[in-house]
């Protein structure tokens, strides 16, 4: 008797035993036991339509730190949404503005031009570089100039920050009411004849606008490669950042202006250049800002930080993890970084060329969609289509060739893209990072990577890439982190 229940239990075991293992093998079937994140297709804007209330909040000031509200672009449109239409758009001015970027890297390289080559004093140059497409540039913050509440667009790659002015011989439609210079007692025009505009103009090819020695404004013409620019003067007014007050602000009032700024005031330079945001504020923020950028959801907050205090004012559920800036003085206003691999679903991707120097790229906030070495992305392509089969496929869009039709799922499992940095810093993709919503009934959902013409060309880490994560530009030490966080203000 002891026997037969003896040779019961053991049997009883024995399928215990093999149910387990045969709903863990069903698992990792499933899984692949790849590393994966959930993508809930429910919280697609398009299938949640509701109003937002155009308010931003006031600044947030904590031990030091300065936090401001951040928004998409077309978070403050009065407009219906024709969600295709929006999507193409702005895929198709992406291409135009990676265009530019790498024309500009070329000729700038190829031509050896540097930003030091100014006779005059190291402490008088204010370098002007055109920057890059503003069309597509998604992400926007409210400041005050000269007391006036303004809504600019948020560039890393552009040097100057510049509002329109009145009067204005040709200006865009903007929901704020114009600059008037006239009106405030705090506005002076940078004089002509100064130090400052002497470098401006020499730095920018632009003389002809100063032959007048005694005009009494500096004038600055910033062009953007695609018809877009800003003309006008410069000018020195009070910047309000939360409760801190810059005085002599140096910013262009613009008179010209011409490209489709989404109904915004102007444009916030957040360069490495001396002329930027970033280091005219530098003695109250130490030459340090950072932002979270707010996903696709409706009504998503984002915010752009000024300093760090005690990093109190970031809310990352992960530890910062810093990689150094690397400095090209052709092409000194851009941020650079070293990248040593990128890995999906865990599995990094077997690219000789990854840690050569020819795999700097530059991180940005305005270009919309990662761009990749032809050579790279073929080999991202190849592993995110393994680990991602059994999922219907769909035709190519635009430049993006990996697309699937999800348009009968609730929420999907994807892999995790994981960018690698030197010193080991990692930019880990959200999960909605990772797709680029092409049709909005989810019938083309496409992976958000493209590649570049040539493999020499230089690599571009794009604001969908970036959403949900802390990103740190600390200008002083000569380094950019990461870390996970939930978006919000």
């Amino acid at each position: 008797m002891d026997r037969e229940k003896f040779l019961y239990f053991s049997f009883l075991l024995l399928l215990l035993f093999s149910v387990t293992a045969r709903s863990s093998s069903l698992d990792g079937a499933i899984n692949g036991g790849f590393e994966k994140g959930v993508l809930d297709l429910q919280k697609l804007p398009w299938k949640r339509e509701q109003k937002v209330n155009c308010i931003f909040q006031k600044p947030r000031v904590e031990k030091g730190a300065t936090s401001l509200q951040m928004h998409q672009r077309d978070y403050c449109s009065n407009k219906v949404t024709d969600w295709d239409k929006t999507l193409h758009t702005r895929l198709t001015l992406d291409v135009i503005r990676v265009k530019s970027l790498q024309s500009r890297f070329k000729s700038s390289i190829l031509s050896g031009e540097t930003q030091t080559l100014n006779p005059l004093s190291s402490d008088s140059q204010i370098p002007l570089t055109s920057g890059a497409r503003l069309q597509t540039l998604n992400y926007i913050v409210t400041v005050a100039i000269g007391g006036r509440n303004l809504t600019l667009v948020v560039d890393t790659g552009s040097d100057l920050t510049w509002v329109q002015c009145r009067p204005c011989r040709l200006c865009y439609a903007q929901q704020d009411p114009l600059f008037d210079p006239s009106s405030s007692p705090s506005y002076r025009p940078l004089p002509c004849n100064s130090t400052a505009c002497s470098a401006l103009q020499f730095d920018t090819g632009n003389t002809a606008a100063c032959r007048n020695r005694n005009s009494s404004s500096c004038t600055y013409a910033a062009s953007y490669g695609d018809g877009s620019y800003s003309r006008g003067e410069l000018g020195f007014e009070t910047l309000n950042l939360g409760n801190n007050v810059i005085d002599d602000f140096i910013f262009g009032c613009g008179r010209d202006n011409k490209g489709l700024f989404g109904g915004t005031s102007g444009l916030m330079g957040l360069s490495r250049s001396e002329l930027s945001i970033v280091y005219q504020t530098s003695s109250v923020f130490g030459q340090v800002f950072s932002y979270c950028l707010p996903s696709i959801d409706a009504g998503g907050t984002g915010s752009l930080t000024m300093g760090t205090g005690d990093f109190s004012s970031f809310r990352n559920v992960s530890p910062i993890s810093y990689t150094r800036m690397i400095h090209l003085p052709e092409i000194s206003g851009f941020y650079f970084l070293n990248v040593t691999g990128i890995s999906v679903g865990g599995v990094k991707l077997d690219v000789p060329r990854f840690g050569s120097k020819r795999d700097m790229c530059i991180i940005d906030s305005g270009t919309v969609i990662s761009r990749l070495s032809p050579m790279i992305y073929r080999a991202l392509k190849t592993e995110f289509e393994k680990q991602f089969s059994g999922f219907p496929t769909a035709p190519g869009y635009s430049i993006l060739n990996t697309c699937f039709n999800l348009s009968g799922f609730q929420d999907v499992k994807v892999p995790t893209i994981r960018f690698h940095f030197e010193g080991d810093a990692e930019l880990t993709v959200d999960a909605e990072g990772s797709f680029y919503f092409a049709k909005s009934d989810g019938s083309q959902i496409c992976l958000a990577f493209a590649s570049l013409a040539d493999e020499d060309e230089i690599g571009i880490i794009g604001n969908y890439q970036q959403k949900n994560r802390r990103v740190v530009y600390d200008l002083k030490e000569s380094r950019l982190g990461f870390a996970e966080e939930p978006c919000s203000f």
